[in-house]
């Protein structure tokens, strides 16, 4: 199955509003060349006509068309000065958002897609949610995610297999897949996620659209889980400065998180207009492998051209080699998890095991699993750990840049119970169908990583195919993926450009930087 089922596929047209940023359908508001109402109408269409075969939305909003109208009376008689005051206070005014739906919509379905919480109805607005509106924006529809968040892939008994535009057959990643669907196929121009091990990034990387992982406390989650230090929400969008955007909205101290900062003064600095201007002098650690990840010719191949254009544009690129195994990660990361998440996934589904996807009985098993050899303890210890060889590595430097994953794309319908089999087209497949393998051992490829030999690379655990772990584990850094080019099996590929802790300008800036100087679509073909 290829991006369109009934033919080859085409671009899709630039000259709808469907296909417009954020930022841009904003500048059409406030000129009064697009009214948000035909935007919306637009984004709806384009759901209503493509959303069967991608399958990225769980329910569109029907409030959504109230909020537009109210913005299109207000842009429709809006002085200059009214402008620059909505600019200022409501910088989202007028925007369709699509919500993962995870993130609670007052008097909505609040299920996590799990099928024993589809009569649980949300009290209040997530944080978010409640500074989207604010912020003048709206939630026009809602995005699809693997049961309860825990899995790379996104599909669930509660809502099925949601795919990927790009190439039917993959995934979009997860956890926010339907998110990272949504934007690439023109459903929406800015989504909220959330990251605990790579669920924005991952669905960011293989949507060729643009996450930001924000440190831990930048942004307000929910709780009691709000306490987990791994975890984070945040925007993805199909443009760097659209993210910017969103995430400006986004942070800051709620009352309901004890764990948030103060954010005065959050990119001010940022211009994407000036990005690659300013790379002259800055420098950029490159490391392709984080240790001993198998990661594909095709992604090595396009991480070292983002490297390149980097360097031709002013910055000093060196790279650096970090003294991680896939293995430690897991190993760290299952801690964490076993010690914390398991035991909140176990209460919240306890009496419902029957009704649960394979991956999440299996997720809670593997964590388990480790943090019945391992304490609480001796996860802080190998985080520390951890944490001090990342800062080592990035002392001199202003950024990390890594690939995203260093699989090149996932099966839409796999659960990935018997570990991974990346074959020569970097297809990561359930890992029973290939060679066996030990961990992290690449069977035929040596140095070259995946998709020179013929064997392929064979894992234990498909979580050690991605390579957004390790910064959940260092999760005071932040993160912005951005597109990195295309994989040979037709989906797009990112890589993460990682910042000093709270340097969250820097991230930006170089993820702007890369995104003009290597441009994309944003939008998968129709």
């Amino acid at each position: 199955m290829t991006a369109n089922a009934t033919g080859p596929a085409t671009a899709p047209d630039p000259t709808q509003p469907w296909a417009l940023s954020a930022t841009e359908a904003l500048a059409a508001f406030r000129t009064k060349e697009l009214s948000p109402v035909d935007y919306l109408s637009s984004l709806i269409g384009r759901i209503t006509s493509d959303d069967e075969r991608i399958n990225a939305v769980t329910e569109v909003v029907e409030e959504a068309v109230t909020s537009a109208r109210e913005a299109e009376t207000f842009y429709a008689n809006a002085t200059d000065d009214d402008l620059a005051e909505a600019a200022a206070a409501r910088p989202l005014l007028g925007l369709p958002v699509i919500a993962k739906e995870k993130h609670a919509l007052a008097g909505r379905g609040l299920t996590q897609g799990l099928l024993h919480e589809r009569d649980t109805i949300a009290d209040n607005d997530a944080a978010i949610i409640a500074r989207i509106r604010a912020a003048g924006g709206f939630v026009h529809a809602r995005a699809t995610s693997p049961e309860f968040s825990c899995a790379t892939i996104t599909h669930s008994p509660m809502w099925g297999v949601t795919r990927n535009p790009w190439n039917l057959d993959l995934s979009p990643g997860g956890s926010s897949g339907g998110s990272g669907a949504a934007l690439a196929a023109g459903f929406a121009p800015l989504a909220t996620a959330s990251d605990i091990a790579g669920s924005t990034r991952l669905p960011a990387a293989f949507t060729g659209t643009v996450g930001y992982k924000a440190p831990y406390g930048r942004i307000p989650g929910a709780q009691p889980l709000a306490a987990d230090w791994y975890r984070g929400d945040g925007p993805m969008t199909r443009t760097v400065a659209d993210a910017a955007l969103l995430a400006k909205v986004m942070v800051g101290v709620d009352p309901s998180d004890h764990a948030t900062i103060a954010s005065p003064g959050f990119l001010d600095d940022f211009d994407p207009a000036e990005a690659a201007d300013r790379l002259r002098g800055r420098r950029v650690a490159l490391c392709v492998r984080l240790g001993d990840f198998a990661v594909g010719k095709d992604i090595e191949a396009n991480t070292r051209a983002v490297a390149s254009a980097l360097e031709s544009a002013g910055a000093h690129v060196e790279e650096i080699a970090l003294p991680w195994t896939s293995e430690r990660i897991f190993e760290t990361a299952f801690t964490h998890f076993g010690n914390l998440l398991a035991p909140a996934m176990r209460k919240a589904t306890r009496g419902h095991e029957h009704t649960l996807a394979e991956y999440t009985v299996r997720f809670m098993a593997d964590a388990e699993a480790v943090a019945a050899r391992r304490s609480f303890y001796d996860g802080l210890a190998m985080e520390a750990q951890i944490q001090v060889e990342l800062a080592s590595a990035m002392d001199g430097f202003d950024v990390l840049v890594a690939p995203t994953s260093a699989v090149a794309g996932l099966e839409a319908d796999a659960s990935y119970l018997d570990g991974i089999w990346v074959g020569a087209d970097g297809v990561g497949r359930e890992g029973a169908a290939g060679r066996e393998g030990g961990v992290g051992q690449a069977v035929g490829t040596g140095s070259a990583g995946v998709g020179g030999g013929a064997d392929g690379v064979r894992l234990d655990h498909y979580w050690q195919s991605h390579m957004t772990m390790p910064f959940n584990i260092c999760n005071r850094v932040p993160i912005v993926n951005v597109p990195s080019g295309t994989a040979d099996c037709g989906i797009p590929t990112g890589v993460q450009v990682i910042a000093h802790p709270y340097d969250d300008t820097r991230a930006f800036d170089i993820a702007a930087a890369i995104e003009a100087l290597r441009p994309w679509t944003g939008l998968a073909p129709q």
